[in-house]
């Protein structure tokens, strides 16, 4: 029989058919809060309040003490005034000129831990950031600070240092540090040349930060949202599975498993905690995943393909097991407050119920280098780019 022939010799309609093309096509994972109503719960709620108590407990512990605040604002207060001065009237400042100053970070945001007395501020140049214009503006804020101090009582502690480095530079005393971020206006970033003006990724990274406090501002104003985002960011600190979760990642995970929901009302800090691993442990974070697009940046960028495929599969088999652990009971490990984070890695028993580790599922190609590997990520992430995919934005 020919082939492109039908049985019986008849000729087939059109010829032979091109092979199908693959489409990545990414998918939710199970969500227990979205599916309540398909799922209705048939035994009684459980009594939370005991780690809705150590959930809170643990959020006043990592909150920054009132003199902390006081320093960073204190200090930050100072720094903001001198960089607004050189945008209204720079003077005879001409290395170059200020666009904009704006807050970004943990502190602007009200997530910052107790220990990390560090605020951040990006400085928009309209002229090219070139590494001599950094320095010179930061002997300018310098020289500034001092006049505006002349008159004051300056304590040894208060006295400020100024260092430069590949973002910008630092101001701090001994209690505060403020990070000036350089950046420059988003038509200038494609004239950037790497032997002259700092690094281009790292000025579209500080564009980045004023985006994404913006929308924090606007949406996950909720003094749930900054609770539960403290504790979130002490388990990254405590757990090597999730350090490669970025603060941003952190942020909305964090407005996810409290805001979205059926009744669009903000989730009890228990349950939201819960929810947490319960998504990581569903496959959130993982390639096939719709994951969280970022809200902030124009087509369907997923923030969790920034971390490689190894750190997606540890954080999720961390995920699992930790949600075993807290299913029976062993919140105050997971939290910090008892024992130490070997729940991960050794086998325990709660209630004489048994949990083991889980072991790793992704095994690095070893006919494929490194290289090989992000193409791969970034294949898939363009032909999500193409077939445009339901992600939420939330």
């Amino acid at each position: 029989m020919v082939r492109g022939a039908l049985r019986g010799g008849r000729p087939m309609r059109g010829g032979i058919r091109p092979p199908f093309k693959k489409t990545f096509v990414p998918r939710h994972p199970f969500d227990l809060t979205l599916a309540e109503v398909v799922f209705p719960k048939v035994s009684p709620a459980v009594d939370d309040s005991a780690l809705t108590a150590a959930l809170l407990k643990r959020n006043q512990d990592l909150s920054p003490t009132s003199a902390e605040q006081t320093a960073i604002g204190n200090l930050v207060t100072k720094v903001q005034a001198v960089l607004d001065n050189l945008v209204l009237a720079p003077g005879d400042f001409n290395t170059c000129q200020l666009e904009e100053v704006r807050q970004v970070g943990s502190f602007k945001k009200g997530t910052i831990l107790t220990g990390n007395n560090v605020a951040d501020v990006v400085v928009i140049l309209k002229t090219l950031p070139t590494k001599e214009a950094c320095e010179a503006l930061a002997k300018k804020v310098e020289a500034d600070l001092k006049n505006g101090m002349k008159t004051e009582v300056v304590a040894k502690g208060e006295q400020h240092t100024i260092q430069v480095h590949d973002r910008g530079f630092d101001v701090s005393n001994v209690q505060a540090k403020v990070r000036i971020l350089i950046a420059t206006l988003p038509q200038n970033l494609r004239k950037l040349e790497p032997e002259i003006h700092l690094d281009h990724k790292l000025m579209q990274g500080h564009l980045a930060a004023i985006r994404h406090t913006r929308w924090f501002e606007e949406n996950a104003h909720h003094s749930s949202i900054k609770v539960l985002i403290r504790i979130l960011k002490d388990l990254t600190k405590r757990f090597d599975a999730f350090a490669p979760l970025s603060a941003w990642m952190i942020d909305l995970i964090a407005h996810l498993a409290i805001m979205n929901n059926p009744s669009r009302q903000a989730l009890p800090i228990n349950m939201a905690f819960r929810r947490v691993f319960q998504l990581l442990s569903a496959g959130l974070f993982l390639p096939g995943s719709a994951g969280i697009t970022d809200p902030t940046e124009p087509g369907h960028i997923r923030v969790h393909t920034a971390m490689t495929l190894e750190q997606q599969d540890v954080c999720c088999y961390t995920a699992q097991t930790l949600l075993r652990v807290l299913a029976h009971g062993g919140y105050k490990h997971i939290l910090g407050l008892e024992g130490n984070t070997s729940i991960v890695r050794e086998m325990s028993v709660w209630n004489g119920v048994v949990v083991s580790p889980l072991t790793p599922v992704y095994e690095k190609p070893t006919d494929k280098k490194e290289g090989d590997l992000e193409e791969d990520i970034e294949m898939i992430e363009n032909e999500n780019e193409d077939v445009g995919s339901d992600d939420a934005a939330e």
